[in-house]
């Protein structure tokens, strides 16, 4: 089994010629909107285990990443005011290198006969409309799938040997929903399992994701591969 590691949202960076656009959403770029608090940091904890990694650090304000090119939230309601040859700009120099970038990593993988595990790293904000989100990590994964359904079963169990995480299949998000795991899913219907994996932000400081929650993370996951 070929574990590929991936972040969508590791970063808040505005490209240069963008950056007025963005100077009155300050606040909105260093929040969870603008990227996923700790995600980087625990994505480089894990880059050893992986065969193969890749994240990207624009801010999900100008493209999200995360999301199918029909999608509605493809670009925020900043970004959306942009000229129509921008926002083609950004999806070849941004989204596509990315996106098809793994999709070849992943496709190469399956032909050449091996099975691929990716898991991308994504973190969620504890309070979402003024209420906590009752929640330390979630698991995302396609219900359908008996394999993956077993897949995250095991993650949830091997992390619980760890410690002692509230741990919640598909929250605070549906893995079934629109997302690049959903489209790859659709796209490799063979040997390619996608999960996502969604840590609250309550256990990042300064960007930095706790070190305990990091290790326990880390054990699983190499556990999990180990026995796949």
């Amino acid at each position: 089994m070929k574990l590929i590691l991936t972040c969508e949202h590791a970063g808040n960076t505005i490209p240069e010629k963008f950056k007025s656009v963005f100077d009155p959403f300050y606040a909105e770029l260093n929040s969870h909107k603008g990227l996923d608090i700790g995600a980087l940091d625990l994505f480089n904890f894990l880059k050893p285990l992986a065969a193969y990694n890749r994240h990207e650090t624009t801010s999900r304000l100008l493209i999200e990443l995360n999301r199918s090119l029909h999608h509605k939230d493809l670009f925020s309601p900043v970004s959306k005011k942009l000229p129509s040859d921008e926002k083609q700009k950004l999806i070849a120099s941004i989204y596509k290198p990315y996106r098809e970038t793994v999709e070849k990593v992943i496709s190469d993988s399956i032909l050449s006969g091996e099975k691929v595990l990716h898991l991308s790293i994504h973190t969620f904000t504890p309070v979402w409309h003024g209420k906590e989100r009752p929640c330390d990590m979630g698991i995302l994964y396609d219900s359908k799938q008996k394999t993956e359904r077993a897949l995250a079963e095991s993650f949830k169990s091997k992390l619980l040997e760890y410690s002692h995480f509230r741990i919640r299949f598909n929250y605070p998000y549906k893995g079934s929903s629109d997302g690049f795991t959903t489209y790859l899913r659709k796209k490799f219907p063979k040997n390619y399992w996608g999960i996502e994996l969604e840590v609250n932000q309550k256990f990042a400081t300064n960007h930095l994701m706790h070190k305990r929650v990091k290790e326990f993370i880390y054990k699983t996951v190499q556990s999990l591969t180990s026995t796949l």
